[in-house]
């Protein structure tokens, strides 16, 4: 991280400082301006407030959605190319602002992340809690001590958990903020892309594997679309949770960027990094042995409110059945050579190449299809094992 004293720079400053002296009746300066890597088109910074009338916090960080900033190289989950819909920025810092405005009202230990301090939605801007300073997740992930792995992972989806578990049954909260915001009625881009995946797999892997899709899977796959849209276990959910969007600080584990938060059924937050991560090509080392510390943290967390989850057979299917739509969709994206399904492509800490990032997460699919007993789903998954290692070798 280094200061930076370029005019966006200059500009974003200048406009969360009037808007926290509207906020505060009294002039507020803040210094020392400090890049936290934002995307292609949002400035992340963290600021001193030299002036402090009223007791603001030292530090914050403003974020704030430009429409033609250029500046860091940090994306989220892999975006639809232009061909596939216009993304829509101003609905996505809407969204984003109300996501932070909804987790406000959780309990400090079950909020996500920072806390909103302020926000302007005609200027796209946010401020919020400074998180201090953390360790990006993927760095835990790569230590060479196998036991800070695993822990790291029991911590996340534990945190994942308390958050599910604090947000059942407050979806109609959430709704009106969308309403009140104006953005209700704007679908889930997240969820758009899945649909997109649904349609498009089936041919993408008859024509670069020679695979036919049976309508057996074609039915388990359109089942498990609906988990972004119904489902028994509906929470809130951040929804890219892309490791690069995820720190460890001293209060534990937290989730950043809120631009897709939303209610999905709560198996689709687990089973993300049980996927290893399908938005992009991070992968982690995940034994059986480590998937199932993770899934027991999180269950522990969430069992008192589904009790149905107790039953190992049920989430097993349950696991199964989100795991085959992120698998669907991380086909969709990274199976085409030229990318051409992805506005933006980047490395991440984690990176692997696609080929090996495909062959991974088909074959966890087929493993957990086996052990809950989904003999349609791992026999079509080891097909594409098999034909992905032949494709690719």
């Amino acid at each position: 991280m280094t200061a930076l004293l370029a005019d966006p720079v200059s500009e974003v400053v200048a406009a969360a400082e009037q808007l926290l002296t509207r906020r505060t009746g009294a002039p507020v300066t803040l210094v020392d301006p400090v890049d936290l890597g934002g995307s292609g088109r949002t400035v992340v910074l963290r600021v001193r407030v030299a002036e402090n009338p009223f007791s603001l916090p030292r530090t914050l960080v403003i974020k704030q959605v430009r429409d033609n900033f250029q500046g860091a190289t940090k994306t989220a989950i892999a975006l639809p190319a232009a061909s596939e819909g216009d993304f829509d920025v101003e609905t996505a810092f809407l969204r984003e602002a109300v996501s932070y405005q909804f987790a406000n009202a959780l309990a400090k230990d079950a909020r996500p992340g920072a806390e909103l301090l302020a926000s302007d939605l005609d200027a796209r801007l946010l401020i919020l809690s400074d998180l201090g300073d953390a360790t990006a997740i993927s760095v835990r992930l790569e230590d060479s001590d196998p036991d800070t792995v695993t822990h790291t992972l029991m911590a996340m989806a534990q945190a994942m958990g308390r958050m599910h578990a604090a947000t059942v049954g407050r979806e109609d909260d959430f709704t009106a903020l969308l309403r009140r915001a104006e953005v209700a009625h704007c679908s889930d881009e997240v969820a758009d892309q899945v649909g997109r995946a649904v349609a498009g797999v089936p041919a993408m892997l008859v024509e670069s594997l020679g695979i036919d899709v049976c309508s057996d899977i074609l039915e388990q796959v359109q089942h498990a679309q609906t988990l972004f849209s119904g489902g028994r276990f509906r929470a809130f959910s951040p929804s890219d949770l892309c490791p690069d969007n995820i720190i460890v600080n001293d209060d534990g584990v937290q989730f950043l960027d809120y631009e897709w938060g939303g209610y999905r059924d709560a198996l689709l937050d687990i089973t993300y990094a049980l996927v290893s991560f399908p938005g992009c090509l991070c992968n982690i080392d995940l034994t059986e042995e480590r998937a199932s510390a993770m899934v027991d943290a999180w269950r522990a967390e969430v069992v008192g409110m589904w009790p149905a989850l107790a039953d190992e057979a049920e989430l097993g299917r349950r696991i199964v059945e989100a795991q085959l739509i992120w698998v669907w969709l991380s086909t969709y994206l990274y199976l085409p050579e030229d990318h051409s399904r992805i506005a933006a492509v980047r490395e991440h800490y984690l990176s692997i190449p696609r080929a090996d990032a495909l062959v991974g997460r088909w074959a966890r699919l087929a493993r957990s299809a086996q052990l809950a007993g989904n003999d349609a789903v791992e026999a079509h998954a080891r097909d594409v094992v098999a034909a992905l290692r032949t494709e690719f070798s």
